[in-house]
């Protein structure tokens, strides 16, 4: 669903990860990729029994400092599960789907549709091997003694 401030919204499932299968829905959910948690109201997250375990202090635009609990839940979006913690809103507060969510959902904001789009592989470090990378190629201790010397 499209906003006319050229944001938008996704319908979000919480579901709390120590009862798999009970979930509850939130319609019209809005995507904030500039807050950092997503924030859903107190009272949904408690009908779950999800427990508030942190508490965060989060600077408003007009610098005034708010206080909210968190918790841990499993956040359904499309078709995929992510675990992440989640802000305890209270009322007044926003229901936002923050950039950790989307992050561990593996979404990414498409920004000329507005729409939420497969992020694709995510980056990973290659771990040295005792095989070669190619043939012909000096095994990963041989490179590593050529490049610190041997071993003392």
């Amino acid at each position: 669903m499209r906003d006319e401030m050229g944001t938008f919204r996704v319908d979000v499932e919480i579901e709390n990860p120590a009862r798999p299968g009970e979930r509850r829905s939130l319609k019209a959910v809005l995507v904030d990729t500039g807050a950092e948690l997503s924030w859903v109201p107190a009272e949904l997250l408690e009908s779950l029994g999800i427990e508030r375990n942190n508490k965060w202090l989060f600077r408003q635009a007009d610098g005034t400092i708010l206080e909210r609990w968190t918790g841990s839940a499993s956040v359904h979006v499309a078709g995929k599960r992510a675990a992440d913690e989640i802000v305890f809103g209270q009322p007044g507060d926003l229901v936002l789907l923050g950039s950790r969510s989307l992050e561990g959902l593996n979404f990414r904001v498409e920004p000329v549709t507005k729409q939420l789009v497969d992020a694709g592989p995510a980056p990973a470090a290659a771990a040295l091997s005792r095989q070669p990378l190619f043939l012909g190629a000096p095994s990963a201790p041989a490179r590593l003694r050529h490049i610190f010397g041997p071993a003392q």
